[in-house]
């Protein structure tokens, strides 16, 4: 079994704007580029960075995979191996509305969410404990 140790500062300062700017500094795994976002509130910059390094990450494991995307698999039978992919769909938007509800409206109407989003496909084990991120 592979160990990996490794730390990630994250720095928050205010700015005279009434933002705040986080800086992530990773150093798990790999050098990552620092990670430098603006927020409304701490909590904002920090969650902005965080799915920053979140993509890096899940780049480097759907590359890492090298699959053939029109690849299919089968059995010495000929039958179809079906596979378990963690799918991991990622959309942001800036939203201009009257209300919160009005732009979680907007949000959800036709599927432009789907089709904006950033789809990354890891192929998993069908034992492992992913638990998919609902709301």
């Amino acid at each position: 079994m592979t160990s990996i140790t490794g730390t990630i500062t994250i720095n928050v300062q205010g700015s005279d704007n009434e933002q705040y700017v986080c800086q992530l500094s990773p150093s798990v795994d790999q050098p990552t580029d620092e990670i430098r976002c603006c927020g409304q509130t701490k909590e904002h910059a920090i969650a902005i960075a965080l799915e920053q390094l979140a993509s890096k990450y899940r780049q480097i494991a759907e590359e890492g995979q090298n699959q053939d995307w029109l690849a299919v698999e089968r059995s010495e039978s000929g039958e179809v191996i079906q596979k378990h992919y963690h799918v991991i769909l990622h959309y942001e938007r800036i939203g201009i509305a009257e209300s919160k509800f009005e732009a979680m409206q907007d949000t959800l109407l036709g599927n432009t969410v789907v089709e904006n989003a950033k789809v990354t496909l890891i192929e998993i084990d069908a034992n492992l404990p992913v638990q998919p991120l609902t709301s």
